[in-house]
């Protein structure tokens, strides 16, 4: 009896095996390190959502959110994401983020993000309310309560859960590269020097505060050559979400919205 309750009671600790401790007193799990993705397996942390060159969003061909972790304390995150319109549906909104930073799993099984906080990037696009998209520095720290890795019974393949700092479970993703698939983790945007002065300082964090571009907007082709800095040169690093993409996600949430409502009616089921 003695045995089990020991085995119970270790139980919890059991994913803690090979991490190591960091100078705040946390831990870096190893079973976390690797890029996890959604479903969509097309929204991937690294070079093909941001260049920090051309300070560039990349905008995937499907929505999703990726996270990458190392094992000495490293992360990097990746969300696309379309926002609905109840009010008019065939409107819906889009925003793009990532960020980098430092990562701990705390003693008490929460897992916690900071970010570098002038590296962030965020891209808010609102077809049908304006013509041009917001391009803004973003710094979240996240906390998420606890998280688990499994191995999926029906992809047979790593899996991770996270759950929100509520305990509300995330988007469930699954392992695409390990090692993890990262840009650069140091500074890769830094805002002034040591010597720029306090007025300097101010007016280069002021540059992304609120960075209007156009939808339509690309880099200038002639600046780039074939195949330079993910192909520029024909479009593939954009400053834009494509509102022609948003416009089928908001006739597909129509579509949606309208079955859902209108089959139970047809078969005199009361919602």
């Amino acid at each position: 009896m003695l045995l089990y309750t020991s085995l119970a009671a270790a139980l919890p600790f059991l994913h803690l095996i090979g991490a190591q401790t960091t100078t705040s007193g946390g831990t870096w799990p190893t079973d976390i390190v690797g890029t996890w993705s959604t479903k969509s397996n097309q929204t991937l942390t690294g070079p093909g959502f941001y260049d920090p060159f051309t300070d560039r969003l990349i905008e995937p061909s499907r929505t999703g959110i990726s996270y990458s972790f190392t094992s000495d304390g490293h992360f990097e995150e990746a969300y696309y994401r379309a926002i609905a319109n109840p009010a008019m549906p065939s409107c819906p909104s889009a925003i793009m983020q990532w960020q980098h930073g430092a990562w701990v799993l705390n003693a008490n099984g929460s897992l916690t993000t900071t970010p570098i906080d002038v590296d962030g990037r965020q891209l808010l696009s609102s077809p049908c309310d304006s013509d041009t998209s917001v391009y803004t520095r973003y710094n979240q720290t996240e906390l998420f309560e606890r998280y688990a890795v499994t191995t999926d019974p029906y992809h047979n393949i790593p899996r991770l859960d996270l759950f929100s700092f509520d305990g509300s479970p995330m988007n469930v993703m699954y392992l695409v590269y390990s090692p993890p698939q990262m840009l650069p983790t140091t500074t890769l945007n830094p805002t002034a020097t040591g010597t720029a002065t306090s007025t300097s300082k101010a007016k280069a964090k002021r540059g992304l505060d609120n960075a209007d571009v156009p939808l339509n907007w690309k880099p200038n082709a002639q600046f780039f050559g074939a195949g330079d800095r993910g192909a520029a040169a024909d479009g593939g690093v954009v400053h834009h979400i494509n509102a022609d993409r948003l416009w089928w996600i908001g006739l597909a949430m129509t579509g949606m919205g309208g079955l859902l409502y209108l089959g139970p009616r047809r078969m005199g089921i009361t919602l």
